[in-house]
């Protein structure tokens, strides 16, 4: 009785930090998107934790965890998820919180790599559809005792495949579909960098990120009795810090400057890497797998890049390709099945099935979801919200109201004044300075 009690504690507060991370998404997002969008990223984490979560507790649980004769799709528990019997000393409430935060997060992959540009409701609608049916349903071919990539044996102990890989690949879906912002890309093919609005803002949502993702992977043991709480940990730590090492030094050498959002992508990577093996693998084959992570995750921006595809906080290379990695590491780096440790390709070859297969999917969905949304609520902004920004058009206010700009001077000051209900405080060069 005891130990359920332990039990009950730790996977509580684990969740708590899980949903904490949303706030690290939130300070990520708007620190790396323009200042005229930094509210409308904030807002999509906000309808993650509202109605995404409500649509998960109704129905998500129930096809990820439901009974399933097939391996495909779990068809009980829906409206009702706190009738699962669980085989472990912990109730049924604290694992569906858990639970909750592992698919709230897996939207929120997504809200990046569609920002400044996606229409509201289409996000809205994008949210709901991927938390009731499709990380559910990657969830349930893994983590339920019935589903198919579990009775072949697949390992994902936090999520590399089933969250961030399936995350990441909808989120490049929804972004080829929805087409990069007005300005991106040159018709040469060359790209423009949008600044970031902030970068110490970021990095916050970096470090709380971080901070969060020791209990999303300590966190599964679901156990507070489990020993290896601390190596699970310490691998979590060893492999973000080998992935931002790597992301800084490669950086400085093919860039020649250290890129902030490189090193904050690159520590990221790291920690969506080692999530599929963090209970499996050794600290050295950690720190291998996170250095590797932070060298991947260059490259596939540069990749994105190329490809056209726009992706204003770098989720599809941090979280898509990372976590295809990561799920693949564990086939290599496993302290008893892997491929480098042991000689034995079965693991690996399983691993490979389930990270292209979910990936696959998550792809295939992200590209289903916006066309759906075209054609229904709208997917994209008109050319003049995009410029207005997102702020302003979508939620009535800007993230920061006492930054001061110049402005081309109206026809009529007064005209300006009346509309705007902005106080004209100087004038410069014909413009006029504002705040806004």
């Amino acid at each position: 009785m005891e130990l359920i009690y332990l039990n009950t504690i730790w996977v509580v507060i684990a969740a708590a930090m899980v949903l904490f991370m949303e706030g690290g998404f939130s300070l990520l997002e708007a620190g790396l998107v323009r200042t005229k969008n930094a509210v409308n990223v904030t807002m999509k984490i906000f309808v993650d934790l509202t109605i995404g979560a409500l649509c998960f507790w109704m129905i998500g649980f129930g096809v990820m965890f439901g009974n399933d004769s097939f391996g495909i799709l779990g068809t009980s528990l829906f409206g009702s998820p706190d009738s699962l019997i669980l085989d472990l000393e912990l109730p049924v409430e604290a694992y569906i919180l858990f639970q909750m935060g592992f698919a709230i997060a897996c939207i929120s992959i997504i809200s990046g790599a569609v920002a400044e540009r996606m229409n509201f409701k289409a996000y809205i609608l994008a949210a709901a559809l991927i938390m009731m049916i499709v990380y559910p349903l990657s969830g349930h071919w893994v983590w339920s005792g019935d589903g198919w990539l579990a009775k072949l044996g697949m390992l994902d102990f936090a999520g590399s495949s089933v969250i961030h890989a399936m995350g990441g690949f909808a989120a490049l879906g929804m972004a080829w579909i929805l087409g990069p912002r007005k300005g991106r890309f040159n018709s040469d093919g060359s790209a423009n960098v949008f600044a970031p609005s902030n970068i110490p803002l970021a990095s916050s949502g970096a470090f709380i990120l971080w901070f969060g993702w020791f209990a999303f992977n300590a966190g599964s043991t679901l156990d507070a009795s489990d020993a290896s709480l601390a190596s699970i940990a310490l691998n979590t730590m060893l492999a973000g810090a080998a992935g931002g090492s790597v992301a800084m030094l490669l950086s400085m050498v093919k860039f020649g400057i250290t890129d902030p959002s490189m090193i904050i992508n690159g520590v990221l990577s790291g920690l969506v890497s080692i999530t599929a093996g963090c209970a499996f693998v050794s600290p050295v084959s950690a720190i291998i797998i996170g250095a590797i992570s932070g060298a991947v995750v260059i490259y596939a921006t540069l990749l994105i890049d190329n490809l056209k595809v726009d992706d204003p906080v770098g989720a599809v290379a941090v979280h898509g390709f990372n976590g295809v990695f990561g799920t693949i590491a564990v086939g290599l780096f496993h302290s008893t099945e892997g491929l480098i440790t042991t000689g034995s390709f079965s693991l690996l070859g399983v691993q490979v099935l389930g990270a292209f297969v979910i990936s696959f999917w998550g792809l295939l969905a992200g590209v289903s979801i916006a066309k759906l949304a075209k054609v229904t609520v709208g997917l994209r902004v008109t050319e003049q919200e995009e410029e207005e920004g997102l702020d302003m058009t979508f939620h009535g206010i800007p993230a920061y109201n006492e930054i001061e700009r110049f402005t081309d001077v109206p026809s009529s000051l007064y005209d300006f004044q009346e509309s705007t209900g902005i106080e004209v405080a100087e004038t410069k060069d014909d413009k006029v300075k504002v705040t806004n």
